[in-house]
């Protein structure tokens, strides 16, 4: 699946015109023998991770424009539109739905208990999206990231980086990291660490929190899981400079925008991971017997410039820990 610019602005404006599951725009030809659903719950779309989809799904023998159609939605009106277009999915009845976190999973198994779907989520055991990792039961099944678990070892990664800290601010989408707060306290109670909560709906929201970190003395700020925190990364990276605040994110690619450090599994790899578990449900596959995946594969990053401009010392534990390191 190579989907261009061109094809990605068709496809916003399929979304900003169609609010109805009636009015919903299809992509590809009319002779295509699949059709994979796909729901993104950022503001926009995500090209760089598409080419991970398009080699997941094309290993397990399926090209758009030949033998499948791709139906992408996502949230450019906000998180509050999800509801509707995961009914504009389900309305065109495609062969499975790929969706990304856990409201969007969610929000399309409200909409259909029959139609297969392939999660890339945070947590599907601990809230409550599949029954078990082995057999996940009903129509659901994927990859899940391991957020929570990730969300504390970050945590434990600052009191290493930045010494002194006693004081960590904590950006939170209210919509997507509530499995991650449970480990993240207990892990800051160990730790002799106060969490400053910042919860974030918006990109709206993002600069005001931020601030808040910054007034009440917070010694570095942890970046939650978030399909809408990462996609405001440049944002929270411009701003983490501004105040001078040492920030841990979950994707390399923060770091790489100018973010000091992150910690998290391989992005591309992910993406291609969920894309072959479509792949072998297209073929036949049925979710419930379709154990949920885990990373195979995580790595730290480290962007020594950041850390120069916050005149902050990279222990050498951590660097010879790093799996990466941009000068």
């Amino acid at each position: 699946m190579k989907l261009t610019i061109r094809a990605l602005t068709a496809l916003t404006l399929a979304v900003l015109t169609a609010p109805l599951p009636a009015e919903a725009q299809q992509t590809g030809a009319s002779n295509e023998s699949a059709r994979v659903g796909m729901l993104w719950p950022g503001p926009t779309p995500p090209p760089p991770r598409m080419g991970a989809v398009e080699q997941g799904l094309r290993e397990s023998g399926y090209i758009e424009g030949q033998n499948l159609t791709v139906d992408l939605r996502f949230a450019a009106k906000g998180a509050t539109t999800i509801p509707d277009l995961a009914a504009q999915l389900v309305g065109l009845e495609p062969s499975v739905i790929m969706t990304i976190g856990d409201p969007a999973t969610r929000a399309v198994q409200q909409k259909t208990k029959s139609a297969p779907i392939v999660a890339l989520a945070d947590d599907l055991v601990g809230v409550g999206l599949v029954d078990n990792l082995a057999r996940p039961g009903g129509n659901t099944t994927g990859v899940q990231i391991l957020a929570p678990e990730l969300s504390a070892k970050r945590l434990e990664l600052l009191k290493q980086l930045v010494p002194g800290l006693s004081r960590v601010a904590v950006l939170a989408d209210p919509d997507n990291s509530g499995s991650q707060l449970p480990p993240l306290r207990e892990a800051a109670q160990s730790l002799g660490i106060t969490l400053q909560m910042l919860e974030v709906r918006s990109k709206d929201d993002i600069e005001k929190a931020i601030t808040a970190a910054s007034s009440e003395h917070a010694g570095a700020l942890n970046v939650l899981a978030s399909p809408m925190l990462f996609a405001q990364s440049k944002l929270i990276v411009e701003l983490t400079a501004k105040y001078k605040l040492p920030a841990i994110h979950q994707w390399r690619e923060a770091v790489e925008a100018g973010g000091l450090i992150s910690y998290g599994p391989v992005l591309a790899e992910m993406w291609r991971q969920t894309a072959l578990l479509v792949g072998r449900v297209l073929k036949g596959q049925k979710p419930a017997q379709l154990p949920v995946e885990e990373p195979s594969r995580y790595e730290l990053v480290i962007n020594l410039k950041a850390a120069q401009a916050l005149e902050l010392q990279i222990p050498e534990a951590i660097r010879l820990r790093a799996d990466a390191v941009i000068q």
